[in-house]
C-alpha cells in the first residue's frame, strides 16, 4: 500500500470517528468545573475510559479525583448495568456537584459510591483485588503512591489508569515535583513484572496498565 493510499485511508477514517459533541449531561459537568476552577476530562480520555470500562465489563471502578463527574459520567456509561463507581475526592463541593451531574444523567444513587477525604487514606479501606479498573485523575505529584494502592485493587486482568501524566509545559521538567513523580510511575510500571503497561496518546496522556492473569 503506498504512502499515498494509507494518508488517504486515514484521512477517510478520521472523517467517521470524530468525537460527537457533548451531551446536556457532560456540557453541565463542564460548566460547573469551570465554575469551580477544576479542569474537566477531555472528550478523547473520556471515550478511552468508556472504552476501557466497557471491554472490562467493569462492575466495580475505583475513580481518585470526581472534579465535577464528567469522567465519572464516561466510566459509568461504559460499566455493567449494575456496576457501581466509588469515586473520590477531597473537596466536599465537588461531590455536590458531582451527585447532581450523575442524578441529571439518568444513574440512580444506587450506582455511585462517593467518598470524601484523602485518596491516601481511603484507598488502603477498600477491597483487595476487588477491582476492575482504576482511574486516578488528580496532583501528579502523589501518582506513584496511588500507583502502590491502586494495583493492589485490581483482580487479575484488571487496569490502573493514570490521566494527564505528559503533563503542561513546565519550565524545568526535570525537576518539576509532577513530571519527577510521572517518571518516576512510568519506571515503577514499566518494571512490575505483574503489569503490562502502556501510554495512550489522548488527553493529557493516559498511562495504563493491565494486571497479568
Amino acid at each position: 500500500m503506498t504512502s499515498e493510499t494509507h494518508a488517504g485511508v486515514a484521512t477517510g477514517v478520521e472523517e467517521h470517528t470524530g468525537h460527537p459533541p457533548d451531551d446536556d449531561a457532560l456540557l453541565a459537568a463542564r460548566d460547573r468545573a469551570e465554575e469551580l476552577g477544576c479542569v474537566p476530562l477531555g472528550a478523547q480520555a473520556g471515550e478511552a475510559l468508556c472504552f476501557l470500562a466497557t471491554c472490562l465489563r467493569a462492575r466495580a471502578v475505583v475513580e481518585i479525583g470526581t472534579g465535577t463527574g464528567s469522567s465519572g459520567l464516561y466510566l459509568l456509561r461504559g460499566m455493567a448495568p449494575e456496576g457501581v463507581l466509588t469515586t473520590i475526592d477531597i473537596e466536599p463541593e465537588y461531590h455536590r456537584t458531582a451527585r447532581k451531574t450523575f442524578r441529571e444523567a439518568g444513574f440512580a444513587p444506587g450506582r455511585t459510591r462517593l467518598i470524601t477525604g484523602r485518596a491516601m487514606e481511603v484507598l488502603p479501606r477498600l477491597t483487595s483485588g476487588g477491582y476492575d479498573l482504576v482511574f486516578v485523575d488528580a496532583s501528579l505529584a502523589e501518582y506513584p503512591g496511588y500507583y502502590d494502592h491502586g494495583v493492589s485493587l485490581l483482580r487479575p486482568g484488571g487496569v490502573i489508569a493514570f490521566h494527564g501524566v505528559l503533563g503542561p509545559q513546565a519550565e524545568n521538567p526535570r525537576r518539576d515535583p509532577g513530571m519527577v513523580a510521572a517518571r518516576e510511575l512510568a519506571r515503577g510500571l514499566r518494571e512490575d513484572d505483574r503489569l503490562v503497561p502502556s501510554l495512550l496518546p489522548v488527553g493529557g496522556g493516559l498511562l495504563v496498565a493491565a494486571m497479568r492473569s
